[in-house]
């Protein structure tokens, strides 16, 4: 929960639009400053104080406790000019605070953690558990001070600006080691513990005995990454109170599933019970990897420890139509967590100031999307954390689909959505896509012209709004006058047409048309036409396509 103090009407005003725009996330708190400040710090996550700078580091410096557990602290001036992180940048999410509350209500986040005013990521920022010399390897990494990167379980992480060797370490590894003096140790989740109880099992003995496994092989618990079973212990008590106690899922395979699985200690018991010769070893190893720890009994409890193979992350990411704007905070976290970025060359032009220092870019011109795809996916076979951009949404015209027909499941893909072009175009043009509709390409570069064809007299027949990509080009002129002339057979010459070319960039222009006097040769590749149904109009200079067909003028003599 988010708190918000105010002492003036204008800290009132923007207060109020942060709860407006976040009620699940925020609680207003009243009254006297002080006591306001004291409470909200002491039942909240995070405050939002509008106030002066100075009072509120008065007022909360008495509360301070500890990084780790103090709430953050984002205080907004009088003006609503700045949001400043004030108290608990990383540990707090004030960092992250600062920018929602700054997008929201137009002021400019003012940051100060040194990591991130020069846009290294913070260690502690990584979503790995870290332990050890945190402050100091930072401090190097800033100084520019050789840091040893020591990954004993590869792992998919941002750009660092690391050495092979260096009086500071950072270390990734799931084992049970001590940090040096100048050295981070990250915990990866890379550890599957395979699990199998008996019925009532306590949850005491399920956790005693994947303790003692891993302090046996020398193994961090924080590295766990989930518990896995058979489907029938899905909803075993002592394994779900078990893995709520660690803080990590359950995951559960059928026994069918599990009994293929090959292991060294197969048994009778669990064949009998649930299906399946094992449960312990052959959840652990579902998905491939290395058996650290075989089956290890209780008197009601199994369970195994395996290393999964370290996977590479791909993010694929829709940068939106170019607006710096449209572009999502989602999309922004994805580029600055990627070491590795692939992209068409205009795209990465345009995001190449979000990029970390030392991010690897691999860019390319117009037509090798192929060519992009499979280099994506190869970095992240290589344990990279790579992402892949297109324009408007990944997965509309977009790098998704070559990416994913790519890839394989040895690795982790993520998609990212943007806002495409004909969403971009529709609200420039009004509310044209306020039924169904449909979006066409009319390049046939990919796709023969007959299929292209056969999808536009589909849409026309069924009386579909239709958006039309990559219209027309010096090469290919008569594609769109073709589409158009297939409309005109189920739609009168008087359908408001909508034409917008560079949506959402400095240059973009919108116009309305009809069917009949839409002239193709002022559409180019930069532009998007969006031709309405039978019920579309055009209402006070917007084209608006109604919801329902019940939205027309009574007839005669209806009520």
């Amino acid at each position: 929960m988010i708190g918000l103090i105010s002492a003036t009407a204008a800290g009132a005003a923007a207060r109020d639009r942060l709860a407006a725009a976040w009620p699940e996330r925020t609680r207003v708190y009243d009254g006297p400053v002080g006591d306001a400040v004291r409470a909200a710090f002491a039942e909240c996550e995070q405050l939002v104080c509008f106030l002066a700078t100075g009072a509120v580091v008065r007022l909360v410096a008495p509360l301070l406790s500890d990084k780790r557990a103090d709430p953050g602290v984002v205080c907004v001036d009088e003006g609503g000019r700045f949001a400043v992180s004030l108290v608990g940048g990383h540990e707090g999410g004030a960092n992250e605070l600062a920018v929602e509350v700054g997008e929201l209500l137009g002021a400019r986040p003012v940051v100060t953690t040194a990591t991130d005013a020069v846009g290294l990521p913070g260690l502690d920022t990584l979503g790995l558990p870290v332990e050890g010399a945190v402050p100091a390897v930072s401090r190097a990494l800033l100084d520019g001070e050789p840091v040893a990167l020591v990954a004993e379980v590869p792992w998919p992480l941002p750009p660092l600006p690391v050495a092979a060797r260096g009086a500071y370490t950072i270390r990734v590894t799931d084992r049970t080691v001590e940090p040096a003096e100048r050295e981070v140790v990250l915990r990866p989740p890379s550890l599957v513990v395979g699990v199998g109880a008996s019925r009532n099992a306590p949850v005491d003995e399920v956790l005693g005995l994947i303790e003692g496994a891993l302090r046996e092989a020398g193994l961090s618990g924080r590295s766990i990454a989930e518990l896995a079973t058979v489907d029938a212990k899905a909803e075993e008590p002592g394994i779900v109170a078990a893995a709520e106690r660690l803080g990590v899922p359950v995951v559960t395979y059928s026994a069918e599933e599990l009994a293929a699985v090959e292991v060294p200690n197969p048994s009778d018991a669990p064949l009998a019970a649930v299906g399946t010769p094992s449960v312990a070893e052959a959840s652990a190893l579902v998905g491939g990897g290395e058996l650290l720890v075989p089956k290890r009994k209780s008197a009601m409890v199994t369970c195994a420890v395996v290393r999964r193979p370290a996977r590479g992350r791909l993010a694929v990411v829709g940068l939106g139509p170019g607006a710096r704007d449209l572009l999502t905070p989602r999309a922004k976290a994805e580029l600055q967590r990627a070491a590795v970025l692939v992209g068409l060359d205009q795209y990465v032009d345009q995001i190449r100031d979000l990029l970390r220092p030392g991010t690897r870019v691999l860019e390319s011109g117009l037509g090798a999307e192929e060519e992009r795809a499979r280099t994506a996916v190869a970095e992240a076979r290589r344990g990279h954390a790579v992402a892949l951009i297109g324009s408007g949404d990944a997965g509309v015209y977009a790098m998704a689909s070559p990416a994913l027909a790519e890839a394989s499941d040895d690795i982790d893909v993520v998609g990212v959505p943007g806002v495409t072009a004909a969403l971009a175009a529709a609200a420039i043009l009004g509310a044209p896509l306020g039924h169904d509709h449909v979006s066409i390409s009319l390049s046939d570069l990919h796709t023969p012209w007959e299929i292209i064809e056969r999808r536009v007299r589909a849409a026309a027949e069924a009386d579909i709004v239709v958006t039309f990509y990559n219209p027309r080009s010096r090469g290919r002129d008569w594609q769109l006058p073709k589409a158009l002339a297939i409309l005109a057979e189920h739609r009168a010459g008087t359908t408001p047409v909508g034409v917008v070319r560079n949506a959402s960039r400095p240059d973009e222009s919108g116009r309305l048309t009809t069917l009949a006097a839409l002239d193709p040769a002022t559409v180019d590749m930069m532009t998007v036409v969006t031709v309405g149904n039978t019920a579309t109009r055009e209402i006070a200079g917007r084209m608006v396509t109604p919801r329902g067909y019940r939205w027309q003028a009574p007839q005669e003599g209806a009520e």
